[in-house]
Order: C-alpha cells, then structure tokens, then sequence
C-alpha cells in the first residue's frame, strides 16, 4: 500500500473488535501513517469527530455537521439513510456501507417471525405465562404459499432461500427488472405492487428507506393485500403506516405482522399495535451484533475497504449521493 496515505491523519474505529482484530486494524492505520482511535459507537462524542479523516463504523449522526475533514466514512450497518440527512456529510466525504454483512441473520430472524404467528406460537407463548392449557385453533403453512418480498438484494434474496427450502414460491420486486435473480421465480417492479398484492400470502419488506417507500405500507396498500394474509417489515420503519396497519390488523383482514422496525422507533407504549395478538414486535434487533457471523461480516467488509482506500483502488458498497 501507498506509505503515508494517511500521513498524520486520524482514523476512528468504532466495530467491536476483539483484541487481535484492534491490532490487526492499527497495524494497517500506523503503517499508512495514521493515528487509530477505537471507541464504542454509543461512547462517541463530538469532540472523538473533529479533524477524524476516516470513520469505520457507526456513530451517532447527530454528531456529524458535515466537517470539512472527514474523507470516508464506512458504516457497519447496512442502512445508511440517516446519515444523509443535509448538512451530516460534505459533499466530498465518501460514504460505504456494509451491505452483505446482515443477509443471514436477518432472513432468519424473519422466517423465525413469520412461522411464529403462523402456527400461532407466540399465543401459547402468552397462555404458558398464563398456566393456560388451551388449543388455538387452526395454523397455516409455508408449503405452496406465495410470498412477495420487496427488495431482492442480499437479505430479501436469503429470506426468499429460506422460505424456498420450506415449500414456498417466491417473487421480488426490485427497480431492474431485466433479470430475474435466484431463488426468485418472478420479479415485478415497484409501480406494480398496488396491483399486485392481492396474490400473495405473505408480503415481506426489506427495503431501504427513501422518497419512494416512505409510507409506502398504508391502508391502500394492506386493504390490497389478501384476505388472511400475513406482513413482514424488517427494512425500514418508515415505510408503513403503523396506523394504518393496526387498523388492518383489528379489522381481521390481516392475520398478523412481524414487525423488526417500526414508525416512529422506538415504537410509543402506548400504541395499539403492542397489545394486538396478531403483531409480534421486536425492537430493531434482527441485524444488529447479536450474532456473531454478522459481526465477522462486518469486520471482514470494513477491513477489505480499508485495504483498498489505502491502496488507492476503488471501494466495495459505495452509496451513491
């Protein structure tokens, strides 16, 4: 790599290394030049920021006032829609995210969801607490199920493997349409969901916020949805109305939804979707470190695109602005 690509520099590290990763990542800084500071993204203060030429990781983006000094900043999320808020980055500050690290966990945490309020799991869950011995009902299955998810990219594609392996069949809907990825079998694009819906059992969601989704999920769209059928969110919470779907779920035209993220987050006590018996809540934990190939995606991401912007070479997962 170049020496001195980041002469008298600083680069700030928030990932949760383990000892012998922080020596690998400052090994790499202190012999390009820099000085590497490792910090914790909830620890991160303003002052941790000032003059930082290089951050990998997450840190509050509140934080961020678009200093003139910052050259890259790499998230260790895969979303990255709240730091492009105006004035959190300049406009030359190249920004890359860890899309890739998250697909397994979170395509499990969703066919985890999804099977639970299928066979009804989590309302003996609720009658166990109770000492309640009492027979729910009928269940449903994934086998010859339709399911749609909107967005096809790493976590939408290893959800559709999932639900493929237990007998479901799969479409996506994605903004190229010319080439129908595996273990898709039909790809639709975002215009057509209104129209659409109505032929899927389950509707899952993994889609980034922007412009275009933001509440994309309202009583139109879950009034177009079938009778029966079951919601899945675990993109962005700001894509669906959660009124909206409340109000579909108390009718009884959904089954029940699977909520990972919520609008606003965190989702307020008091909101009726908490004590809805068809909605299984979870606080936006799907990613996140809780497991640990997740977190050795992350790092091994993060470390590959250090590699190359010391090297002067062109970046994984570059967000375009």
């Amino acid at each position: 790599m170049p020496m001195g690509r980041l002469s008298g520099k600083r680069v700030l590290v928030t990932l949760p290394l383990d000892e012998e990763q922080k020596e690998d990542f400052s090994k790499l800084i202190e012999d390009a030049g820099g000085c590497a500071s490792f910090i914790r993204e909830h620890d991160v203060m303003a002052c941790d920021i000032a003059g930082t030429s290089v951050i990998i990781g997450n840190i509050p983006a509140h934080l961020l006032h678009a200093p003139a000094s910052l050259e890259w900043l790499q998230t260790s999320s895969a979303g990255y829609d709240h730091y492009l808020a105006e004035g959190r980055l300049s406009p030359h500050t190249l920004l890359t995210n860890a899309t890739g690290a998250y697909g397994q966990a979170v395509s499990e945490h969703m066919l985890a969801s999804l099977l639970c309020l299928m066979k009804k799991l989590h309302l003996y869950r609720d009658n166990q607490r109770s000492g309640l011995w009492m027979d729910e009902g009928s269940v449903e299955t994934l086998v010859g199920s339709k399911i749609l998810v909107l967005g096809t990219g790493d976590i939408g594609s290893s959800f559709a493997r999932l639900a493929t392996v237990l007998g479901a069949h799969v479409f996506g809907v994605r903004r190229n349409t010319g080439h129908c990825p595996a273990p898709f079998e039909g790809v639709y694009p975002i215009e057509s969901v209104p129209g659409i819906l109505g032929g899927f059992d389950v509707v899952a969601c993994v889609l980034p916020s922007s412009p275009e989704t933001r509440g994309l999920a309202d009583a139109a769209f879950f009034s177009a949805m079938k009778d029966g059928a079951f919601f899945v969110n675990a993109g962005r919470g700001d894509l669906v109305d959660s009124d909206d779907l409340a109000a579909s779920l108390a009718s009884g035209h959904l089954a029940g939804a699977a909520l990972d993220v919520t609008s606003p987050e965190p989702l307020p006590a008091d909101h009726p979707l908490w004590g809805m018996p068809n909605a299984l809540i979870t606080p936006h934990v799907a990613g996140f470190w809780h497991l640990q190939a997740t977190t050795d995606n992350v790092v091994a991401i993060c470390r590959s695109n250090l590699v190359s912007y010391l090297d002067g070479v062109s970046l994984e997962n570059v967000v375009a602005r």
